[in-house]
C-alpha cells in the first residue's frame, strides 16, 4: 500500500518561531524575499537560501508498526536530514535524487513525528535557480515483511520480432506471479518467476515510439507457500529497442533523428515544484511544436516528467550532474560528489529503467575533469558502472570541448577539494564554466569553431572515446569532419544555439553519425538571469545581470509556455509547420538601441498588436518550409522574398490591422497562408486550459489582455490581481525577465499582454477565479468540478 504524504506538513525556516501549514510539493526558496545583495546573485535570481524544516505527524496502528515502512522523498533540495521521533535516521546530499528512508525500528504505535531539514543556506550553490525544500512529492510505503522492493520490477525488451520481454523482480523471498496488462486492461501475458528473471513472449505486441507511445502495465504478485498473495507491485513499460552506431540512432529498427531541447527543472511561476499536470503540460506543448526529445539539464528529472514523456512519446536524455569534483559554484555539489556519485547513478537507473522514454544517460555537463588522467579514469569508471546497471541505453555527456582543451592547457583547473588554484587564479578565472558563458556572450556563435583544431581533438578524444554517444556543447564546427577523423564516433549536439537550428539540422540530416540537436533552451527558466535577453534596459549589458533581473529569457517557449520566434523557426526547420508562421520583433521602443545576448537569435513573438506604435519601424520574420514567401500588410503586398534557412525577414512600418504571410513552392504554387490581427478594444480575459476539473487537480488559467476574438494586445500591460475560491492559488506571474513582482503574491504585471495562474482545486463544486486590473476593471471565470 502507498499513501500520499503531501498534506499535513508544518513548515518553518530555522530560527523562525512561527510554523505554517503547507502542502507538498513546496519550494521554500520561492517564498523568500529577493535581495540585490543575496549571495546567490544573478545565477540564483537573487533569492536567499536557508535551512528549511518540514514537520509531520503520522498515526500508526500496532499492526502497521509490525510491517515494513518506507518514506519515499522524490526530491528535496538539498543536504536533507530526516529525523523520526527526534532521532536522525537518514541523510541525502544530492538535491535532485529521490531517496528512501526505512522507518522500521524507528516508529511506534500511535503518533510519530517526521522532521525533514533541507539546507541550501550557503550560497552560491548552483549556476541557476535551484529552489529549496521538499519540492517533489513524498509517499509512505506500507508493506509486509516479505515484500517486493520499491522500484523492484525491471522490464527489458529482449527482441521485438518476435516480442520477448525479460522481467526481474527484486523481493525478500518467494515466487512471483507476473502479469502483463495491455492498454485496454486485458491480460496480454503471464508467467511465474521462480528465480532472478523470466522471459515472457508477448504475442502481437504494440511497440512504443514517438509516433505511437503505447504503454503496457505490469503487475507482480509475491506468493506465499500456500500461493496466497503476500504483496503486489505495479508499473508501466513500453516495448521498444534502441540501437546506435555511426550509421545512426534507431528506435525499433527505425532511424530516429532527435529534435531536442534542453530544459531546467523549475516550473515557472511554481518555482521548483513538480506536479503531474505541470510536466504533462510542458511536454505536450513541446511535442505539439515538433520536439521529440528533451535533455534534462543538468540533473535527473522528476518522475512526473518521465511519465509525461512515456505517455506522449518524447525521448529523454537524463542527466546526472553539472559538476564532478571541481566546483563551478562555491558551495555546489562538488564537495560531496566523490562520496555519493555511485548512489546517484544507482538512483537514476533504478527509477528510469522501465521508462521507454529514457534513451540516454548523461554523466555530466561541461565538466573540465576529462582534461586530466584522473578525470578520464573517472569517466571510464562511471560509464562502465552505468552499463553494468543498465546495458540497454547509451551513455553520453555534454562535453564542452573548448573547456576541456583550456583546462588541459592549465586554464580553469580547480583544486580537487574545491576552489581555484591561487597560483593560476587569473587563468582559472579565464575558463571556468561561468567564464566560458561570459566569453561566449561576447564572441557569439563563433564559439562553435573554438574547438576545431588538432590540439582540441587530441585532448578531448580520450574522454569522448569512453562514451557510447559523445555530446558536443557548442562545437558544431566539428560536425562535418568527425566522420573522417573519427569514423567510429557517434555525436549528438547536446547543447546548441537556437539560432543555429537550420544549419545544425541540415547536418543532422546529412551525417548519419550526427543523431540529433538539443537547443539551449526549449523553455525559459528562473535564474542565470538575462543570459539570453534582448533588452533596451541599460543594465542588460554583460553576462551577470544585476537585480531585479529574474529569468534567463532564453527559451524557445517563454516561462508561461508561449512560443517565441525560435520555437516557430525550429518548427519550420523540422517540417512541422503546416502554414507559414509569423514572428514580429517588438516595435514599441522606436529609435532605441537593443542589447542582444548570445543565447537568442530573435526576440520575435507571434503578435501584430502594438497599441500606439503606428508608424514605428518593425521587423517581421516569416518561418516556412517553402521556396519563398510573400508578406501583406492590410492587404498590400510588400513583395516576395526567398526563404533562407527556413526564414525570411521583412522590414516595414507598423500599421494597425493585419499582417499576412503566403508561402510558395519552387514552382510558384501557393502552399500555405497565415495571418496575425491587431486587437480591437482589448480587455482582461481569463482562459482556463481545462473545461472541468477534479478535486486535487492542478489547473492552468491564462490571464490575457485581448479582444473578444482572442487577439492579445502586446503593448498595454497592466498589473493584475487574482483571487480564487474553491481552490488554492499556487503561483501567478508573467514571463517578464526583469521585475520585482513575486510569483506568490497574487498580483503581477502582464508581459506582452500575458500572465498565468496555477491553481490547485480544493472545492467539490466549482472553482471561481476573479482578476482585476489597475484601472479597476475585473473579470471572472468559473470552472466546474466533477
Amino acid at each position: 500500500m502507498v499513501q500520499s504524504m503531501n498534506d499535513g506538513w508544518l513548515f518553518y525556516k530555522e530560527g523562525d518561531k512561527q510554523k505554517q501549514s503547507v502542502m507538498l510539493p513546496h519550494d521554500a526558496m520561492l517564498h523568500e524575499k529577493r535581495d540585490p545583495k543575496a549571495e546567490s546573485g544573478s545565477a540564483g535570481a537573487f533569492f536567499p537560501g536557508g535551512v528549511f524544516c518540514y514537520e509531520r505527524k503520522i498515526m500508526l496502528t500496532e499492526d502497521q508498526v509490525q510491517m515494513h515502512l518506507t518514506l519515499e522523498v522524490e526530491g528535496a533540495y538539498k543536504n536533507a536530514e530526516v529525523f523520526v521521533n527526534g532521532q536522525e535516521v537518514y541523510q541525502a546530499a544530492y538535491g535532485y535524487s529521490p531517496f528512501f528512508v526505512i522507518l522500521d525500528g524507528h516508529i511506534k504505535a500511535g503518533e510519530n513525528t517526521i522532521l525533514v531539514k533541507t539546507d541550501n543556506s550557503q550560497q552560491p550553490d548552483s549556476r541557476w535557480y535551484s529552489g529549496a525544500g521538499i519540492y517533489r512529492p513524498v509517499w509512505l510505503h506500507i508493506q509486509p515483511k516479505d515484500h517486493i522492493a520499491i522500484e523492484g520490477i525491471r522490464v527489458k525488451t529482449v527482441s521485438i520480432d518476435p516480442t520477448v520481454m525479460e522481467v526481474s523482480v527484486e523481493r525478500t523471498a518467494g515466487k512471483v506471479q507476473v502479469e502483463i496488462i495491455d492498454a485496454e486492461g486485458k491480460q496480454a501475458a503471464t508467467a511465474l518467476l521462480e528465480k532472478d528473471s523470466v522471459q515472457i513472449p508477448l504475442p502481437k505486441a504494440h511497440l512504443w515510439s514517438e509516433e505511437i507511445p503505447y504503454l503496457y502495465g505490469i503487475r507482480a504478485s509475491l506468493l506465499g507457500a500456500d500461493s496466497s498473495i503476500l504483496d503486489q507491485a505495479k508499473d508501466t513499460f513500453g516495448v521498444r529497442l534502441i540501437t546506435w552506431s555511426p550509421k545512426g540512432f534507431f528506435v525499433n529498427g527505425k532511424e530516429t533523428l532527435l529534435r531536442g531541447g534542453c530544459i531546467h527543472h523549475d516550473n515557472g511561476v511554481l518555482g521548483a515544484c513538480t506536479y503531474d499536470e505541470s510536466e504533462m503540460r510542458r511536454i505536450r506543448i513541446l511535442k505539439e511544436n515538433g520536439y521529440n526529445a528533451i535533455r534534462c539539464a543538468h540533473n535527473p528529472c522528476s518522475k512526473a516528467l518521465l511519465r509525461a514523456c512515456d505517455a506522449l512519446g518524447v525521448y529523454i536524455m537524463d542527466e546526472t550532474w553539472d559538476m564532478w569534483y571541481s566546483h563551478k559554484s562555491k558551495y555546489d555539489y562538488a564537495t560531496e560528489f566523490m562520496s555519493h556519485y555511485k548512489e546517484d547513478l544507482e538512483a537514476m537507473v533504478r527509477r528510469d529503467y522501465n521508462h521507454p522514454s529514457v534513451v540516454m544517460y548523461s554523466i555530466g555537463n561541461e565538466v573540465s575533469e576529462p582534461a586530466s588522467q584522473k578525470g578520464v579514469a573517472l569517466s571510464q569508471e562511471m560509464a562502465d558502472y552505468l552499463r553494468n546497471l543498465d546495458e540497454t541505453r547509451a551513455v553520453t555527456a555534454g562535453f564542452n570541448l573548448m573547456i576541456i582543451k583550456s583546462s588541459a592547457e592549465g586554464k580553469g583547473v580547480y583544486k580537487e577539494e574545491g576552489g581555484r588554484n591561487d597560483s593560476n587564479e587569473a587563468k582559472a578565472a579565464g575558463m571556468s564554466s561561468t567564464m566560458f558563458n561570459m566569453i561566449t556572450s561576447m564572441v557569439g556563435t563563433g564559439m562553435n569553431k573554438a574547438a576545431n583544431g588538432r590540439k582540441a581533438d587530441e585532448v578531448t578524444s580520450p574522454g569522448c572515446a569512453i562514451l557510447d554517444i559523445c555530446g558536443y556543447n557548442y562545437a558544431s564546427g566539428r560536425y562535418a569532419k568527425e566522420g573522417q577523423i573519427h569514423p567510429d564516433r557517434i555525436v549528438v549536439g547536446s547543447e546548441t544555439f537556437p539560432q543555429d537550428i537550420a544549419k545544425n539540422w541540415a547536418m543532422v540530416k546529412k551525417y548519419p553519425y550526427l543523431i540529433g540537436d538539443f537547443m539551449w533552451t526549449a523553455w525559459d527558466y528562473i535564474g542565470e538571469a538575462g543570459v539570453g535577453t534582448w533588452s533596451y534596459e541599460a543594465d542588460a549589458k554583460g553576462f551577470d545581470k544585476p537585480y531585479p533581473w529574474l529569468l534567463a529569457d532564453t527559451g524557445a517557449f517563454d516561462l508561461l509556455g508561449n512560443p517565441t520566434g525560435e520555437a516557430m523557426w525550429a518548427k519550420a526547420v523540422w517540417g512541422y509547420a503546416k502554414q507559414p508562421l509569423i514572428g514580429v520583433q517588438p516595435c514599441n521602443h522606436p529609435n532605441e538601441k537593443i542589447i542582444k545576448a548570445t543565447w537568442r537569435g530573435t526576440n520575435a513573438i507571434p503578435s501584430w498588436s502594438w497599441k500606439n506604435c503606428d508608424g514605428n519601424k518593425v521587423m517581421v520574420e516569416v518561418y516556412a518550409d517553402a521556396a519563398k514567401v510573400e508578406l501583406l500588410v492590410n492587404g498590400k503586398s510588400l513583395g516576395c522574398k526567398k526563404v533562407k534557412d527556413a526564414r525570411a525577414i521583412f522590414k516595414t512600418t507598423y500599421v494597425t490591422g493585419n499582417v499576412e504571410a503566403v508561402s510558395y513552392d519552387a514552382a510558384g504554387k501557393e502552399i500555405g497562408r497565415s495571418r496575425l490581427q491587431s486587437a480591437k478594444n482589448a480587455s482582461l480575459h481569463l482562459l482556463p486550459e481545462k473545461k472541468e476539473v477534479s478535486v486535487g487537480e492542478i489547473v492552468y488559467v491564462k490571464a490575457v489582455l485581448a479582444d473578444d476574438s482572442g487577439n492579445v494586445e502586446s503593448n498595454q500591460d497592466s498589473k493584475v490581481q487574482v483571487t480564487v475560491e474553491g481552490g488554492k492559488l499556487l503561483g501567478f506571474g508573467s514571463a517578464n525577465p526583469r521585475t520585482e513582482d513575486r510569483f506568490d503574491a497574487g498580483e503581477y504585471t502582464t508581459y506582452y499582454g500575458n500572465a498565468l495562474a496555477v491553481i490547485r482545486v480544493t472545492d467539490a463544486n466549482v472553482v471561481t477565479v476573479q482578476a482585476k486590473t489597475e484601472d479597476g476593471s475585473w473579470v471572472e471565470c468559473r470552472i466546474p468540478v466533477i
